[in-house]
């Protein structure tokens, strides 16, 4: 909208470029164009770019803008009219899926705004649920009925048959009903409704010459119209009816019911307006080691952030992508707070117990070193508390519009298992996921137990009805040098990968589907 006019005689004749960059590469790499539209300063392109999206990678992109003067591929012989950077995760982050930006890049001048929508292929995640019966079949068995069943098979693009689906045997009977059952819409018909599939129809044998009674054709859409007259299908045999011209059929099969049911993904929710709320939480117990003395992890480097602020780092800078407002509760455990210097497992780190949200990761990171300063390392490890908080608020809001998200930064040695277990089997019937990053050169026994991935977590007999607990040692990822942000980029992948899943897994387990999305919003006209 509102580009830059760069013609004399005309309008700008606009293109896009699409830049992406490799994971832990700051290289850009050209992804696509789109077409060029000309005489517009407010053009509508048509050309979509198809990317993979990963919820657990920041996937950056840019967005540069042309104005078009000769067929030249290079794009140096073009006048620029402006970019825009943002995330992926930004614009799938954004209400119903449509961020705005402004152009820049061109010093003094207003360069107008880019509007990007996203939406997520795979119109094809549905499944069909079907049941048929038939009527009349023939006789193929000499002592006795048939025992009919039924094959199911798409058609190709090249005119070939390939088999999708087999009912079961129903013994000896002309008239058989036989169970529903559901298949994924994309194996019925590949996602092409209007897609020929073919049905034949056998006789059961048990040395497997199954004998053929006959086929009909129908289509995914004939299908789709439910049960109704359309839905009674004539069994021919090709054969039979060459030869005897008095032959209708060899029965007919009837659609009992017809249902479809979309698999839904992570997106949709987000899309839905699902938000994520990120709360942090902070080991201060003294096993961290002294925080002026370099051995401890908790040191504050003037030249290098220490572990624990790299983690947060690590995993809030993508999830922030999925929480509209920002703000991230961050608490501390484990140490002596001012004033009366008594040990608490769930103080603010900005101070403010009526509000210990933080803006954004920089304000985390920022309470986070003010707090070293003022608490005293202490003990003993109790995880409980601040799983309780989180799981508090998660309480609030069971209706699917918000997933809570904690992360736990600590070195290891917990003191409250059992109190730490029964937190999280009571959590796990909430909308929240707990993230566990390991830092320093403990032994992690006791967090691998926690995520919960060989043995599913349990308490007093309960066992948790979803595993919401992801553990991973923050020094498997840890080399310096030039690699580091690689490494980081790999310790948020392992930590966040899970998340999709418990969110889905949690929605599924209450029934909630995501709402409608808005259908895209019109453009506004210029």
């Amino acid at each position: 909208r509102e580009l830059l006019d760069r013609d004399t005689f005309s309008k700008s004749d606009p293109l896009c470029v699409l830049y992406t960059q490799r994971p832990g590469s700051h290289q850009w790499r050209e992804f696509g164009r789109t077409e060029v539209i000309d005489n517009s300063l407010n053009p509508d392109f048509l050309r979509k770019f198809v990317l993979d999206y990963c919820f657990e990678e920041r996937q950056n992109l840019r967005f540069d803008l042309y104005d078009v003067d000769s067929k030249s591929p290079d794009l140096s012989k073009h006048d620029f009219l402006g970019q825009a950077f943002c995330t992926l995760g930004e614009i799938v982050g954004s209400a119903g899926s449509r961020l705005e930006k402004p152009l820049t890049g061109i010093p003094g001048k207003k360069c107008g705004t880019i509007i990007l929508l996203a939406e997520e292929l795979g119109n094809c995640r549905d499944v069909a649920t079907l049941q048929f019966c038939a009527n009349k079949l023939d006789k193929k068995d000499f002592f006795g009925k048939s025992d009919p069943f039924m094959v199911f098979y798409r058609s190709n693009e090249d005119g070939t048959f390939t088999i999708c689906h087999k009912t079961e045997v129903v013994r000896n009977t002309l008239n058989p009903v036989w169970a529903a059952f559901a298949i994924p819409v994309r194996a019925l018909c590949n996602g092409d409704h209007d897609r020929a599939i073919k049905v034949e129809v056998y006789d059961w044998d048990r040395d497997g010459s199954h004998d053929f009674i006959g086929e009909f054709t129908t289509s995914y859409r004939e299908l789709a119209r439910g049960q109704s007259h359309f839905n009674v299908y004539e069994v021919v045999n090709p054969r039979k009816k060459m030869k005897k011209k008095k032959y209708l059929n060899s029965g007919t099969v009837t659609l009992l019911s017809f249902a479809v049911e979309a698999e839904h993904t992570f997106l949709d929710y987000i899309r839905g307006g699902t938000q994520l709320n990120f709360t942090v939480a902070i080991d201060f117990t003294a096993s961290n080691g002294n925080p002026s003395q370099p051995t401890s992890l908790h040191y504050l480097s003037p030249f290098q952030l220490n572990a624990y602020s790299l983690a947060l780092r690590a995993v809030g800078d993508i999830i922030q992508d999925y929480d509209s407002d920002k703000m991230f509760p961050a608490l501390g455990f484990g140490a002596k707070v001012p004033p009366d210097g008594h040990v608490s497992h769930e103080f603010p780190l900005n101070g403010d117990a009526s509000n210990p949200a933080c803006r954004g990761i920089a304000g985390v990171l920022e309470a986070y070193q003010r707090s070293l300063r003022r608490v005293q390392l202490y003990g003993p490890t109790n995880f409980a508390p601040v799983v309780n908080h989180v799981a508090r608020s998660a309480a609030t809001v069971l209706d699917g519009s918000q997933y809570f998200v904690l992360l736990i930064i600590t070195d290891g040695v917990i003191s409250d298992m059992a109190q730490t277990k029964e937190a999280i089997v009571n959590a796990a019937k909430l909308p929240m996921s707990i993230i566990i990053v390991g830092v320093g050169q403990a032994e992690f026994d006791a967090m691998v137990e926690l995520d919960g991935d060989d043995i599913r977590i349990s308490s007093r007999g309960k066992v948790a009805e979803r595993d919401i607990v992801q553990f991973v040692p923050f020094r498997d990822y840890m080399s310096g040098g030039p690699g580091a942000g690689l490494s980081m980029a790999g310790l948020a992948r392992e930590v966040l990968a899970e998340i999709p899943d418990q969110l889905l897994s949690y929605m599924k387990a209450r029934g909630i589907k995501p709402p409608p999305v808005p259908p895209m919003p019109p453009e506004t006209p210029p």
